[in-house]
């Protein structure tokens, strides 16, 4: 019988020299977080989320019962969506991140999880990991096997270096190497890099992107709502569990349309090799969406 490992990720020493993203995010356009998302595999978006929606939803969810991970105590989550929790679940729907995610996918968007996660203070950190299990999973079943999906952290504390920083390896969601198999799980790598931001923050997640979060060295909690989405073509490899509906009616109205039924797979299984009216044009896929995209700002060029 394998021991699990439960060693921190990295040490406290250890994080004044880590890899630190100094891109000015707020800089980004759609286009600009599009490239980014789909060619680094990551990107962040800041200030999605004012301090009176931070505070109704810190309220909210502090109530929640969590129950802790397989590896420590500290770590601890619950699964929603949570009709006691309307100002939380209604992120789901948040206008900003709805508009960027249908750019980036061109569908009807599905979220296929919401959860509330706290890493607390002696949280060893996350290893790294992807989002993606292609062919299912023991722990998350067909849920992650959708062939296109993204994952949207918004952080409800701000993130400092000793406080659980977001963690990722840029460019490893496109790695064809065996090291790059999604199952692949590490404590640390070489070339990973440490996100910090404040409060009201998301970071969106390719969902074959290696990535993590480092250990809570500081003495508050870090949380964060961690809620996936994929286009509607984007079926799972094998059914999952259906909604609850009588949950769904008691959730705020503009958050239902999201959550339709998880197993919807709008793929032709049947198209012949030269169906009629093909066309001839598709800008979704056009290198030229990434045409006027300028080198990312650093915050020192935003100065």
């Amino acid at each position: 019988m394998s021991v699990m490992d439960v060693r921190f990720t990295n040490s406290k020493q250890s994080l004044s020299g880590a890899n630190r993203s100094q891109v000015d995010w707020a800089q980004l356009t759609t286009a600009d977080r599009i490239r980014w998302v789909e060619r680094e595999g990551y990107v962040v978006i800041p200030d999605l989320l004012n301090s009176e929606q931070l505070d109704a939803i810190r309220s909210e969810v502090s109530n929640l019962p969590t129950t802790a991970t397989d590896y420590s105590e500290h770590q601890r989550g619950s699964k929603g969506p949570w009709p006691s929790c309307p100002n939380t679940v209604k992120v789901i729907a948040l206008p900003a991140m709805v508009e960027y995610l249908t750019a980036l996918f061109g569908d009807e968007l599905i979220c296929t999880s919401c959860t509330y996660s706290v890493s607390e203070p002696g949280h060893p950190g996350i290893a790294i990991h992807t989002d993606s299990q292609p062919y299912g999973s023991k722990i998350f079943g067909n849920q992650s096997s959708s062939p296109v999906l993204v994952r949207v952290l918004y952080y409800l504390d701000d993130l400092t270096p000793e406080r659980s920083p977001f963690k990722v390896i840029p460019y490893s969601h496109l790695s064809m190497h065996l090291d790059g198999v999604p199952y692949n799980r590490f404590l640390a790598h070489p070339d990973e890099t440490m996100v910090t931001c404040r409060a009201g923050t998301a970071a969106v997640i390719n969902q074959k992107v290696f990535h993590g979060n480092y250990p809570n060295y500081s003495k508050e909690n870090r949380r964060l709502l961690a809620i996936a989405y994929r286009p509607a073509w984007a079926g799972p490899k094998g059914e999952v569990p259906g909604r609850d509906t009588e949950l769904i009616k008691q959730l705020p109205s503009e958050v239902r349309p999201f959550l339709g039924d998880p197993n919807t797979c709008r793929i032709d299984y049947d198209v012949p090799n030269r169906p009629d009216d093909l066309q001839v044009d598709a800008p979704g896929i056009s290198p030229k969406r990434w045409e006027y995209v300028a080198p990312p700002p650093t915050q020192d060029d935003a100065r």
